[in-house]
């Protein structure tokens, strides 16, 4: 029998980035299973108010639903900081340093984790510097580009050439100051999911799109295909989960994380980590926990357990 510390849960949810919808269906969802678990839910969406009149009197937890920017990059945590109420996934650094896509790449290198080739370019930056940087890390099209500080895939598009990248940079720098290139890896899809320092299990994706974006991820017409446990050996399936613990310590993170990997020539190359991932009933972290025997109710109220400040 768990026993309860909190009584009084806000759940944050909705927000002002690319990513509402899904922040609501998952908000919506946990609000949902909490209610089930007794507990006393009301909901707060900052889209509407600030996250400084949260009032602190009446809120014993908040579980952060929110997903994209200022959800996930430190700057709701820095509110939840400033108010010292507990709240659910990682603090202000971590969540900052795994939202941003070079701090945590530097910070898998540092930690000799395997990810991508990469390199970042600003708007500023002509076509032609591009080839040469391309040509001195011995990156090769197909390239991944993408924005520093965004999630759910957005503005992630597959390069398979110069005109393709001209066309495609000059897009999104209409709504992205910085992007990075990273060198595209083919092999499966997998994803590991982390609850409270614990690496529960991984699932292989097989999206019918070119790659697990936007669509893939929300979508169910997009019909991705999903294998659980992920199809791999014992030994490389038990090597994926200690990268992805590896990779949650190292960045500082709490509560629950989904770590993106390709596995491609025996090797895993880590993407990126995910503080806040979806809750829906499409998601991944839920999928991954019922096969190991969570079902949703105990996954939502197993990560509220774990909530604090201070972090």
């Amino acid at each position: 029998m768990i026993k309860k510390k909190f009584k009084r849960v806000l759940v944050v949810l909705g927000g002002t980035s690319g990513e509402r919808a899904v922040s609501l269906d998952s908000g919506k969802a946990c609000v949902k299973a909490l209610k089930k678990k007794k507990y006393l839910v009301s909901t707060f969406d900052p889209k509407f108010k600030n996250l400084n009149l949260i009032d602190k009197k009446k809120v014993d937890v908040i579980f952060n639903a929110l997903h994209g920017r200022d959800g996930e990059d430190g700057v709701a945590q820095s509110y939840f900081e400033y108010l010292r109420i507990p709240y659910t996934h990682s603090g202000v650094v971590s969540s900052y340093n795994s939202m941003n896509k070079l701090i945590s790449k530097e910070i898998f290198i540092k930690n000799k984790i395997l990810t991508p080739k990469y390199f970042a370019i600003n708007k500023n930056v002509k076509i032609i510097k591009i080839r040469k940087q391309l040509k001195n890390r011995n990156m090769k099209f197909p390239i991944v580009i993408k924005p520093i500080s965004e999630g759910s895939s957005l503005g992630v598009k597959i390069i398979n050439n110069f005109q393709e990248l001209k066309k495609t940079t000059r897009f999104l720098f209409n709504n992205y100051h910085e992007l990075m290139l990273e060198q595209f890896i083919g092999g499966q899809e997998i994803q590991a999911a982390v609850i409270n320092g614990v690496g529960i299990g991984a699932i292989e994706l097989v999206p019918r799109r070119s790659f697990y974006d936007y669509k893939a991820k929300y979508t169910k017409s997009a019909k991705t295909k999903h294998i659980m446990p992920a199809n791999l050996i014992k030994k490389k399936y038990l090597e994926v989960l200690r990268i992805a613990k590896k990779a949650h310590i190292a960045l500082g993170c709490k509560g629950v994380t989904r770590t993106d990997f390709k596995f491609y020539k025996n090797k895993f190359y880590l993407l990126e980590l995910n503080t806040q991932p979806g809750m829906t009933n499409l998601s991944l972290v839920p999928e991954i926990a019922a096969y190991k025997g969570i079902n949703f109710i105990e996954l939502v109220e197993k990560i509220l357990l774990d909530a604090s400040y201070n972090k």
